[in-house]
């Protein structure tokens, strides 16, 4: 079926202006999930050509301490109810304190609700609606399209600084493509490479502690240029390796100031929220980037699956790009 366009999106009356709510009859809780269906699989499904397997998770405690002081390492406890047998559980697990896949119940849409006018009350543990569990039973999988926005720059002597957590205009995504001599095709999953995760596991205490403070960290500025480049495009997912995909703090001149004034104006409620987007963040990308540039394929098949965990906010990646 034909979609509108973002513009078209943003005057519409019959729902929030820069949603997609009810445009996805036949599974409308996964949002632009959908926009990876079988011929995108299909499709992905060519791009194994060596038959090597990334992993694109961080270990659940390698950010620590990590950038968000409401979510720690998980503990990790080994039981046994004899010598000859050993079990374990994980305490103080917190689903997006690391790689993560945000679930469109993450954010409402201030003013509007949360996505397709789910009700507030259905926002519970147990109750299915827009859980991640709908990206489990039926996993995001498609072509995983890398774009090296690190790479790019570092190329043009332009190195991203980190500590400073620069603001990346959305602009520097088509700039990279044409460099790395791709396009993006609808339903592709888009990874993003800045470097920041690497960058943060690997630099001195003094500018972590630095950054952490000042919850300062590279990101996408808060503009609707983002989000009208995701949905023209068809994507199906934006994953980063940063903290939240978009800078923080929020750029004074963000278009969102009015519309997120509990968030001081981020972007995740327009990309979450309204356009139904899954966000990853914290993705571990380093291996693959190293591997693309050196082959100059920029493609994988990617498959995402979160825990099948009913009325799941966010949930570990668990992502595999197939090369």
């Amino acid at each position: 079926m034909p979609y509108p366009t973002y513009q078209q999106l943003l005057e519409r009356t019959d729902a929030p202006p820069g949603s997609s709510w009810h445009l996805f009859p036949d599974q409308p809780e996964r949002g632009m999930a959908n926009f990876a269906g079988p011929e995108e699989v299909r499709r992905a499904a060519r791009e194994v050509r060596e038959g090597r397997a990334f992993n694109l998770d961080h270990a659940l405690d390698a950010f620590d301490p990590p950038m968000s002081r409401a979510r720690g390492i998980p503990r990790h406890r080994i039981t046994a109810k004899h010598d000859q047998a050993r079990d374990d559980v994980l305490e103080e697990f917190f689903l997006q304190a690391n790689t993560q896949v945000d679930g469109l119940r993450h954010r409402r849409a201030s003013g509007h609700g949360f996505y397709n006018g789910v009700p507030d009350h259905e926002i519970t543990p147990r109750s299915p609606r827009l859980g991640v569990q709908l990206w489990a039973e039926t996993p995001l999988a498609g072509r995983g399209l890398l774009i090296d926005v690190e790479g790019f720059l570092r190329d043009r002597a332009t190195p991203l600084d980190h500590v400073n957590g620069p603001a990346l205009d959305p602009g520097l995504l088509d700039q990279a493509l044409a460099a790395q001599g791709c396009r993006v095709d609808p339903g592709d999953l888009i990874l993003v490479h800045t470097g920041w995760a690497r960058w943060y596991l690997t630099t001195g205490p003094g500018p972590r502690a630095e950054v952490r403070a000042a919850r300062r960290a590279t990101g996408f500025v808060q503009s609707r240029d983002l989000a009208a480049w995701c949905w023209d495009h068809r994507i199906a997912l934006l994953a980063t390796d940063t903290f939240a995909v978009e800078v923080l703090p929020v750029a004074p001149g963000s278009d969102f100031h009015d519309s997120a004034p509990e968030d001081d104006g981020m972007m995740h409620q327009e990309l979450i929220a309204k356009l139904g987007l899954p966000l990853g963040e914290l993705w571990n990308l380093t291996a693959l980037a190293t591997d693309c540039r050196s082959t100059g394929h920029w493609s994988s098949l990617l498959t995402v699956k979160p825990l099948n965990l009913t009325g799941g906010v966010g949930s570990p990646a668990n992502a595999t790009a197939l090369r």
